[in-house]
């Protein structure tokens, strides 16, 4: 497996509204754009990109995606505070819209990167299979440990009077005893 920092999408593929998309900056550096541009072309062929496809962040969740991320474009100025923070709201693209933003582009590299971005998805849902199903057999062994411990409390009680130690005999008084029994006197 490769390692992260060859990968140009580790970490940016995120979970958004129970759907995992991938930002629109992310997609135009990855397809060799830049963002304006890949926007640009999103907008002229919005008719190709169902709700399903894409979808804008509101202010909530891109604050969320802010704090998660560095939003400051490259050969921006971080001196001057210009291109820090994104003037609209960021736009997330879900596997099948990222498919499709490679077709609206048109250039080898993003004909190339789409492959590249259908595979990052593929083995991000295998990983979440592979957690889903740990999750189900550590479940399954909690199931049976909560009953292996009710079934060994129910033995333990049980034996419990048997570990106690016997009761002691009764003691002989002292003294010297004839062995007749006293009768007690009548009224």
């Amino acid at each position: 497996m490769s390692s992260p920092d060859a990968d140009p999408l580790a970490g940016r593929i995120f979970t958004i509204r129970g759907q995992r998309v991938i930002m629109d900056a992310d997609l135009a550096r990855l397809y060799g754009v830049s963002t304006s541009r890949f926007n640009e072309a999103f907008k002229r062929n919005r008719s190709r990109f169902p709700d399903d496809f894409v979808f804008q962040v509101n202010r909530v969740e891109a604050g969320a995606l802010r704090s998660q991320i560095a939003t400051l474009e490259e050969g921006r100025s971080a001196d001057t505070g210009r291109g820090r923070h994104r003037k609209y709201l960021p736009w997330v693209f879900t596997e099948h819209g990222a498919v499709m933003a490679a077709n609206i582009l048109r250039s080898h590299k993003a004909t190339a990167m789409s492959v590249y971005v259908v595979r990052a998805f593929i083995r991000m849902k295998g990983e979440l299979m592979t957690s889903a199903v740990i999750f189900k057999r550590l479940a399954e062994i909690d199931k049976k440990l909560v009953t292996h411990d009710v079934i060994l409390r129910d033995i333990y009680e049980k034996l419990r009077p048997l570990l106690m130690p016997p009761p002691e005999p009764p003691r002989k008084e002292m003294g010297f005893h004839t062995g007749i029994k006293r009768l007690k006197p009548s009224r």
